[in-house]
């Protein structure tokens, strides 16, 4: 037992946990946290930004990358009300967050003190966050914190890993009691749930009777760190791999077996697959509307019609938009080992596969002499092809990128090819803007001997343009690639496609000439001291990357894009009630024949 304060308390447990740093922001209710931060500033680095939105996304991408969490710390009412969005990016992209939020002193709860939240009940801004994080404590004593942090660890890194709120009152930071320090929290993937045999045994058999199987992995598959696993698992049952974003790399993706990505802007060949598959077996992937095609028959997946094998840690997951034949609560990696053991007496499963295998390179070759033409076009503005084109030339396989959300993020979802797992980093479920140009901070924090690269767009980096600053004060060297089409292209387009070619709202324009409009870039970023380079003809961006990375600095590349260019899309995405578009490429399957190309 020693006696500390409740600081020093919280504090002493992210260092004993491993957690490297808080990214944080001062305010009124956590100056006393602050305080016992400056005396451990040797064992536990604060980072602060100009924005609560970045810290949060700065600690969703730090974990994405290394698998170890951070804090985040922000003060009471609008500084932690800003985390919100972020946090729910991290919820539902599954990855762990300690938010620690302050709040009013205890003796002040219900008396509507500077920034308390007390409508329906005292000091209730837990019930702001509830819906965002995996659950939410209220220490209101200092002996009750010990419990709080190891049950808040362990609620984070367990099972689904996902953000957690520790919400303190200010008194609580500077109170002193003698407490015994919890142990540390299990670590992530300390604890491995598998199959029960019996499930593992008709996997097998249904797997073992197919002739036209596919895995279908995502996020679960990454968290799990089971890219061996599903890339012995192709090539030794001949199962092509399609993957959701969240799961690229977790088998290169140059590998003749991955296919890419599925759904309305995926690859033609997953999509193929997809629809034409006798047997799916999805591992630690959701079936999103964006990666079903909006769940209608055909067009990405041909549920029931395909049968279905669906593992996931998370229980809630299993038949949440098809009912599965077998539905597996398990971690991925276990889950693929146990799979490998009851098949290796199998034999002749990849010799079975092999007119599965044929039809697919036919699909794929299809795709590629269609897109591939593209991409070696020159033009100003640059074609989004050779952007593309020339981040996968100019970066080695290791390197981040953080990917932002919008038509930028359609383009490398479509073409990028990551050759390791968590090397792409994306808002897939909740697409917050601004989580690709913040992100990167975090991750190149994570990997550090690593290029980190932000793609982001103009409408999503002008929500964040104070990223700057945090590089510059802390040196983080991340270079941002500005996808600058000047407007919110992605909404744009499904605006104009949905109601006959109008525009508003959706571009960016000058108010005295209507002639398209977005600040100087690159002069913004030399204001804060990070050197910009405006990139308009396709000839000169090649080099433009290879240099900002050279330089191991933050470097902004003010990149012009052809806004009127779309992603070709191989499957369709529905908005009720307005009508679905057919693909640009392919056709869905039909009972009836298998539709050729167009």
């Amino acid at each position: 037992m020693a006696r500390m304060k409740g600081a020093e308390i919280i504090t002493e447990y992210l260092i004993a946990n491993d957690i490297p740093y808080v990214f944080g922001i001062c305010g009124h209710g956590n100056v006393g946290m602050l305080d016992v931060l400056y005396e451990a500033r040797d064992r536990i680095t604060l980072v602060s930004p100009r924005h609560e939105q970045v810290a949060a996304h700065m600690a969703d991408a730090y974990f994405r990358v290394k698998h170890q969490p951070v804090a985040t710390l922000t003060s009471c009412g609008p500084g932690s009300a800003n985390i919100v969005m972020p946090l729910a990016c991290a919820l539902t992209d599954s990855s762990a967050i300690l938010a620690i939020t302050a709040n009013v002193p205890t003796s002040q709860f219900n008396r509507s003190p500077f920034q308390e939240i007390n409508r329906h009940y005292q000091a209730d801004f837990v019930n702001v966050l509830r819906p965002v994080v995996k659950r939410a404590y209220q220490p209101t004593r200092v002996d009750m914190l010990p419990l709080a942090l190891r049950q808040a660890t362990t609620t984070m890194l367990s099972g689904r890993p996902g953000p957690v709120n520790l919400d303190i009152p200010f008194n609580v930071f500077q109170e002193e009691d003698d407490v015994e320090m919890p142990p540390p929290a299990p670590r992530h993937l300390a604890v491995r749930s598998g199959a029960a045999p019996e499930e593992i045994a008709r996997v097998a058999r249904l797997l073992a009777g197919a002739q036209r199987p596919a895995f279908f992995i995502g996020h679960g598959v990454a968290l799990s760190e089971a890219g061996a696993e599903i890339t012995e698992a192709a090539h030794t049952l001949g199962v092509p791999v399609i993957s959701s974003p969240n799961g690229f790399g977790c088998i290169d993706m140059t590998d003749p077996m991955s296919l890419g990505f599925i759904g309305r802007n995926g690859a033609y060949a997953a999509n193929q697959a997809g629809r034409h598959a006798d047997l799916v077996i999805a591992v630690g992937a959701r079936f999103d509307d964006r990666s079903a095609s909006s769940w209608i028959p055909g067009y990405s997946w041909n549920f029931p019609h395909t049968k279905l094998v669906h593992v996931d840690v998370d229980p809630d997951e299993i038949g949440r938009n098809y009912p599965p034949d077998v539905g597996i609560i398990a971690d991925a990696r276990t889950f693929l080992r146990q799979l490998l053991d009851a098949m290796k007496d199998v034999p002749g499963q990849r010799e079975a596969r092999r007119p599965w295998l044929a039809e697919i390179a036919v699909w794929a070759q299809q795709w590629e002499d269609h897109i591939r033409p593209n991409f070696s076009l020159h033009a100003t503005p640059i074609r989004p092809e050779r952007i593309v084109a020339d981040c996968e030339a100019v970066l080695p396989p290791n390197a981040i990128i953080a990917c932002d959300v919008g038509v930028n993020h359609n383009w490398f979802m479509q073409f990028w090819k990551a050759r390791q797992p968590r090397t792409i980093l994306n808002s897939w479920g909740f697409s917050g803007m601004g989580f690709g140009a913040a992100g990167a901070l975090g991750a190149k924090l994570a990997a550090p001997d690593r290029p980190v690269i932000a793609v982001a767009g103009d409408g999503c980096f002008t929500m964040v343009p104070h990223v700057l600053c945090t590089a510059v004060e802390y040196n983080i060297p991340v270079v941002w690639v500005i996808w600058n089409n000047f407007a919110w292209a992605s909404i744009r387009d499904i605006q104009m496609g949905m109601f006959g070619g109008r525009e508003h709202g959706t571009a960016f324009y000058h108010g005295d000439n209507k002639t398209p409009y977005n600040p100087d870039f690159a002069a913004w970023a030399r204001a804060c001291g990070v050197e910009g380079i405006t990139v308009t003809r396709s000839q000169d961006f090649k080099a433009a990357l290879a240099h900002a990375v050279a330089l191991n600095k933050p470097v902004l590349l003010d990149v012009h894009v052809d806004a009127e260019v779309r992603p070709p899309a191989t499957g369709t995405w529905h908005l009720p009630p307005t009508p679905f578009r057919e693909p640009a490429f392919g056709a869905p399957w039909t009972p009836d024949a298998r539709v050729p190309a167009k």
